[in-house]
């Protein structure tokens, strides 16, 4: 039989995985504001999923194209994010119900819209993610986590060019 120590020589995590399993949700700021970024870009990606697909009317290509990019790129973010919670010893927050109610991004209504409404509520959402975004970066910036900071920076930086496109369709 092997003593504790002789383990560790053997398998450096072992007890890093232990001690991580016993704790599912970290409540340090930096995992905080990355679970909040998690369930805030969730819900925009199927915000803007549900936008692609009901959109209609005379930019219907233009808007189908545009909402069908911008989902995509959400969807690898969602798992960057989460990997980032991973890499950083907690849990992914996870599943819908979980994740909505970890939102504050209000609903997009289901149902025929004017084209410019789902623009609007889709810059007013991006809005909100990016300023989810702010404050993970605040967080790990106070925490020097320079790898979580440069996620978020990078979060906002996708966050700004979609406003920036957003906006200019509505002008």
């Amino acid at each position: 039989m092997t003593s504790n120590s002789e383990n560790e020589s053997v398998n450096p995590y072992m007890n890093m995985a232990i001690k991580s399993a016993s704790t599912s949700v970290a409540v340090d700021p930096v995992t905080t504001a990355l679970q909040k970024l998690l369930a805030d870009s969730y819900a925009l990606m199927a915000q803007t999923h549900l936008a692609h697909w009901n959109v209609e009317g005379t930019d219907f290509f233009q808007l189908h194209t545009a909402f069908q990019s911008q989902y995509e790129e959400l969807f690898t973010a969602v798992d960057d994010i989460a990997e980032r919670v991973r890499a950083l010893g907690s849990y992914a927050e996870g599943g819908l119900d979980r994740l909505a109610e970890m939102s504050d991004l209000p609903a997009l209504p289901v149902g025929r819209l004017p084209a410019k409404d789902f623009v609007a509520h889709l810059i007013e959402a991006n809005e909100k993610v990016s300023a989810s975004a702010k404050a993970l970066e605040t967080a790990a910036g106070e925490a020097d986590d320079l790898e979580t900071q440069d996620l978020a920076i990078g979060r906002r930086q996708v966050h700004q060019k979609t406003l920036w496109m957003l906006n200019s369709f509505l002008k």
